[in-house]
């Protein structure tokens, strides 16, 4: 019984011990089973060529610095916990228009040559020779779906649809969130300011999701690639209704470097503008605060993307990159807002991305940077990258660094790059030979270059030898400066010598007769020869503006005054005063005589002139051109007053009032002369018809002549430089109008200002606090700069166009608060030059990534005895005899 008892259980023991080996092994069996399931879904994708979809989520005027992100807690959730952030991601150009050409066509500003917001920004330049070679073309003619949504480039016109592109949605111009127009697939679409209808946002999400669901229910193979280019946080920032209370406390603006002004020792923008007016930083706290509420619609855009890929089953075989095209300041130095700075806050953006074999919830300290996307994105869908482009793919950055096997522990660092260009501005100018003007001495500052450039006997003679283009003169405070030469006297005394010499026959006018008289012909001037006349002495290369104010002061002064001819010269004799000058040139010549000499009151009497080779009819230039009773202007084009208005504020004031008086009076007065001759022209009276080629009758036949004589002794890359110079002064002179007639006092010499009023906002938060002015940026500050990260080093080197040179050493001083560049050595100068340069030239990845990787990572040891931290620098400084120091 005892055995029989204790045998019984034993078959019990046995099932149960199966049964817990057969369990568990139908439950590994369950996820095998899974796994080969999808292996072989991933195998099936491969064999039908499905590729993963691309989706690219850019943001105009995000920044990274000022805490922009903190708004974006979805985003970040989708990106951060399911892709890697990319902590190092730098825009090589912090502009909006040249940041958009580069990530288009992965190449940087030096190469696609849009260098600024107007220039060459979607250009027939443009348009010719980089818009069909940007990633979009390439992933359309692989077979991917290609779809645009949103703002595209700042000076778009929407008359046409970029190549590349199956599905076009673009933002015509610049950044609107209402009353905006789209370009819809060629065809023109106005939009007004009702949120559900019109919320430029929401309208981008909203086609982006509708597009990738009829794609996918139509090409279910087919892979797509979508560019959703948000508006936001860009102005006017307006935000979605719900969303005009959030953030009333947003300070993420304030940082150490905010308002941190005056900066003598940064460039000139720096040192020129000061601390802001309590007016200004409330401005900044609202615009923070505006520009984090336009970002929780992008927020919810994110959101809604994401759900549609979950739906569809296509997260797991997207990429989702999202990143923004610069960053921006808010009252950072004292910079009420802006971007275009070659310091953190504008060149850093967000950068993140999920998608296959993308680790998730890393981050990663590797540059990208916006040249980086195109390529990226063709690698993304097994893409040749031509080798044109100037970035590379980042997709093996994000491959996971885990070892092979149990003896591959220490797997070999990825080679990547640690320095890279930053630059803005245009090129500088060439010389004749076509060669790039080169700065010898780069890093002296610029009054020493001058200073060098004067021991030249080139320039220290005053504007006599033939061809001279400069000369160098000591202003009154003792500075050497250099003057372009003008037109000078001792070049047009020869001629007018000839002339009088030549009896005064030549000189009379042609007869008041209301008679046919075509016998004196070669007195009028033809068409031809006029607009040569009216030109500079070469007038293949003379510009527009200057024939137009050429032509305009002709007729203004024919009234008044008759012309003669003169080795391709025209010369004006005023009939009231006595004036005898050239008209193209500058400076006025001979002034009015004495009373009491009859002769010359007869001799230009209005009937006739003789013109007699007396002293006081030689051409000599006078010093200066009296405008105002207290203001003149030099012969060197600059302006000169008296000393009252540079030391009272009260006299300054009311010269001011008297100039803005007379403004208003000659406008009027220009009014109306312009009804006058639209009279004139309604009763004009027949023109003789002679052999000689007379003026055209209408302005548009005079337009067609002469566009027809420009071309035909133009070359057509002169003639498309002329029409753009003639493009450039027109724009200008709109906005100098525009400015006159709205009273706009907002400006300062050289920098670009802006004013803001109650009436600028149209959506709430309102501003309630009054107009103000504020100038914060400049179009001609050009500089190019090194940013340079690795394991022992991170600074940015700065050399302006002005010969202004800055570094900061961001180990040390990670908000570029103090400049740097009187603590190194010249051979760290020279180093660092040279790389930029190499930079600045490159063209192609090859050239433009210096890869640093492993071992190499060391390559900048070079600069350990000169880059050293700033305090040993300071010591080491103060112990050498032959440092350099830069004048501030």
């Amino acid at each position: 019984m005892a055995g029989r008892g204790l045998s019984a259980p034993l078959p019990l023991l046995l099932l149960l011990l199966v049964l817990g080996e057969v369990l568990p092994a139908a439950q590994g069996s369950g996820y095998l089973s899974n796994y080969r399931l999808r292996s072989r879904l991933q195998r099936d994708r491969h064999i039908r060529n499905i590729r993963p979809n691309i989706i690219l989520i850019l943001t105009d005027d995000q920044d990274i610095e000022l805490g922009s992100m903190q708004a974006m807690n979805k985003t970040r959730h989708i990106m951060e916990k399911g892709g890697t952030h990319f902590s190092n991601a730098f825009s090589t150009t912090p502009m909006c228009c040249p940041s958009r050409s580069s990530i288009l066509t992965g190449k940087y500003v030096h190469n696609h040559h849009t260098y600024t917001n107007n220039e060459n920004c979607s250009s027939p330049s443009w348009q010719a020779h980089h818009e069909p070679h940007t990633f979009a073309v390439h992933l359309n003619n692989s077979g991917y779906r290609t779809a645009f949504f949103g703002k595209y480039l700042n000076e778009y016109n929407g008359s046409y649809v970029p190549p590349g592109w199956k599905e076009w949605v673009a933002l015509v111009k610049n950044s609107r969130f209402y009353n905006y127009t789209l370009c819809r697939n060629g065809v023109r679409e106005k939009h007004s300011s009702v949120y559900s209808k019109d919320y430029l946002t929401d309208i981008i999400t909203n086609d982006s999701v509708n597009y990738f669901r009829m794609s996918k229910r139509m090409y279910p193979h087919r892979p797509v690639m979508m560019v959703l280019s948000h508006v936001a946080p860009h102005g006017p920032e307006d935000s979605a209704p719900q969303y005009s209370t959030a953030f009333p406390n947003a300070s993420q603006h304030i940082t150490p470097s905010y308002n941190y002004a005056p900066n003598l020792d940064k460039h000139w923008i720096l040192r020129y503008t000061g601390p802001m007016k309590p007016v200004h930083m409330q401005f900044t706290n609202m615009l923070q605060r505006r520009r984090m509420q336009t970002l929780l619609s992008v927020d919810d855009s994110m959101e809604k993307l994401y759900n549609m890929l979950v739906e569809l089953g296509e997260l797991d075989n997207t990429y989702l990159i999202y990143t923004s095209d610069h960053g921006y300041h808010i009252g950072q130095f004292g910079l009420v807002k802006g971007k275009s700075m070659p310091y953190e806050f504008d060149i850093r953006v967000p950068f993140y991305i999920r998608g296959p074999n993308v680790e998730q919830g890393a981050i990663n300290p590797h540059l990208v940077l916006n040249i980086d996307l195109a390529p990226t994105l063709l690698d993304m869908a097994g893409v040749d990258i031509p080798a044109e482009m100037d970035g590379k793919s980042i997709l093996k950055l994000l491959e996971t660094d885990r070892p092979v096997n149990r003896f591959q522990l220490n797997r070999k660092g990825k080679t990547w790059r640690d320095s890279f260009l930053v630059e803005r501005g245009k090129p500088p100018h060439k010389r004749g030979d076509g060669k790039e003007m080169e700065q010898e001495e780069n890093f002296l500052p610029k009054y020493q270059r001058v200073k060098d450039l004067c021991q030249k006997a080139e320039y220290q003679t005053p504007c006599q030898q033939p061809g001279q283009k400069w000369q160098c003169v000591e202003d009154p405070t003792g500075k050497l400066r250099l003057y372009k030469c003008k037109g000078m006297a001792s070049l047009y005394a020869p001629r007018m010598q000839a002339l009088m010499a030549s009896g005064g026959s030549q000189l009379s006018p042609t007869s008041n007769s209301d008679s046919c008289n075509c016998g004196d012909v070669g007195l009028k001037t033809s068409v031809l020869k006029r607009k040569r006349l009216l030109t500079k002495k070469n007038p293949s290369v003379s510009s527009s503006s200057e024939m137009k104010s050429s032509r305009t002061m002709a007729r203004k002064r024919w009234a008044r005054s008759v012309s003669f001819e003169l080795d391709g010269d025209l010369y004006a004799v005023d009939l009231e005063e006595g004036y005898l000058g050239s008209r193209n040139s500058s400076w006025a010549t001979g002034r009015k005589r004495g009373t009491g000499n009859e002769e010359d009151n007869d001799e230009f009497s209005g009937m006739g002139v003789t013109a007699k080779p007396t002293v006081s009819n030689m051409l000599t230039p006078h010093a200066a051109l009296k405008v105002t009773y207290r203001c003149s202007i030099l012969m060197n084009d600059t302006v000169k007053c008296d000393g009252g208005l540079y030391k009272s504020l009260q006299a300054w004031k009311d010269h001011k009032l008297h100039i803005d008086h007379e403004i208003e009076t000659l406008q009027t007065k220009i009014k109306n002369l312009r009804e006058v001759k639209g009279h004139l022209k309604k009763v004009r009276p027949e023109e003789c018809q002679c052999d000689t080629p007379s003026y055209p009758l209408n302005k548009e036949t005079f337009r067609l002549n002469a566009g027809r004589m420009h071309s035909l002794r133009m070359p057509s890359k002169q003639k498309t430089q002329w029409l753009q110079k003639e493009q450039k002064r027109r724009k200008k002179l709109r906005k100098f109008l525009k400015r006159l007639q709205n009273n706009d006092t907002c400006s300062m010499p050289g920098l670009t200002c802006f004013t803001h009023d109650n009436h600028h906002w149209q959506t709430a938060p309102f501003w309630t606090m009054g107009p103000f002015c504020a100038c914060t940026s400049a179009n001609n500050n050009t500089y190019w700069c090194l940013r340079t990260i690795n394991d022992t080093h991170n600074f940015l080197f700065c050399e302006f166009a002005t010969g202004f040179l800055e570094y900061f050493d961001l180990n040390t001083d990670p908000y570029q608060l103090i400049n740097a560049v009187s603590t190194l050595d010249r051979n760290a100068l020279n180093s660092m030059h040279q790389q930029l340069m190499d930079l600045r030239g490159c063209k192609g990845h090859k050239q433009c990534n210096p890869e640093k990787g492993g071992k190499e990572r060391n390559y900048f040891s070079e600069y350990r005895y000169f880059l050293l931290p700033l305090t040993a620098q300071l010591i080491a400084f103060a112990n050498t005899a032959d440092g350099i120091h830069v004048t501030v």
